[in-house]
Formats: C-alpha cells, structure tokens, sequence
C-alpha cells in the first residue's frame, strides 16, 4: 500500500490543533484506562492498524493487561470490564458508529449513573478525537511498519 500526504508536514496548524484537543484531554478526569480503551476500541471499530498498534503498545506499558486488549473487541461476553468501562466502551462504539443510531438514550442515562455531565462530554470528545486521528491515518495510509 503506497503511503500518501504527510498532513502533518503539509499543515502543521492542523496538527496543532488536534494535538492542542488531545493535550486538554490528557489533563482532563478521565482516567488513563478511560483513555485507552476508548482509543483502541475506536480503532479497532475503524480499522485503524497504525491507532491499535500505538495505543495498545502505549496501554501495555501503562500495566494494562494483554488480556483485556484482546478481548477488548469482544468486552460484551467478559467479565474483565467493570460496568464503568463498559459504559465507556458502548459510549465508543455507539459515538464511533453515529450513522446507525448515535449514541442512544439508554447509554446515555447509564453514563449519567458513573459520571457528571463533565465527564459525560470529556468521553465524547475523547471519542470524537480518536475518530478523527483514524480517519487521518487511514485516508493517509499511514503504516505500522
């Protein structure tokens, strides 16, 4: 697969942008695992190889376990999720997949269990960003290797 555009070379103010979003992210409440599972969830969801590979390397140094990311895309029939990361990862997946129904009102009033209205938005715009670091990566053609 040929590689294309380098956007970060190409317009750097637009990487600064997306990399000034990621850096209030990273100083918001939201745990690092929070982290972690949103962007490789995401990923996987997308077929992002370049996103998976970094961000469950990245997780892995953290102390996640290799258990839990493999069978992140299977989260629904384990028992290695707490209700809290599995509210997160619906919230992903039904943010991630917006053209089939968005992110529904039982999800919604879930999260309203776990987490204020804050943190409800930091999820959402932590699923928003790695949607859109796929979509630059894939369009890109951005390798692993």
């Amino acid at each position: 697969m040929e590689k294309r555009i380098d956007i970060q070379q190409l317009e750097p103010d637009a990487f600064k942008a997306m990399f000034a979003l990621e850096n209030y992210l990273q100083n918001s409440r939201l745990s690092k695992t929070h982290f972690y599972l949103i962007k490789i969830r995401a990923s996987q969801i997308n077929g992002c190889a370049f996103c998976i590979n970094m961000h469950a390397s990245d997780a892995l140094k953290q102390g996640e376990t290799a258990q839990r990311i493999f069978l992140l895309n299977a989260w629904k029939e384990t028992g290695l999720f707490t209700e809290e990361e599995k509210t997160i990862l619906a919230m992903t997946e039904e943010v991630t997949l917006i053209s089939q129904n968005g992110l529904s009102e039982q999800t919604y009033r879930l999260a309203k269990q776990f987490f204020d209205e804050n943190q409800i938005a930091q999820i959402i715009m932590a699923v928003v960003t790695i949607n859109a670091w796929n979509r630059i990566v894939i369009s890109t053609r951005k390798t692993v290797y």
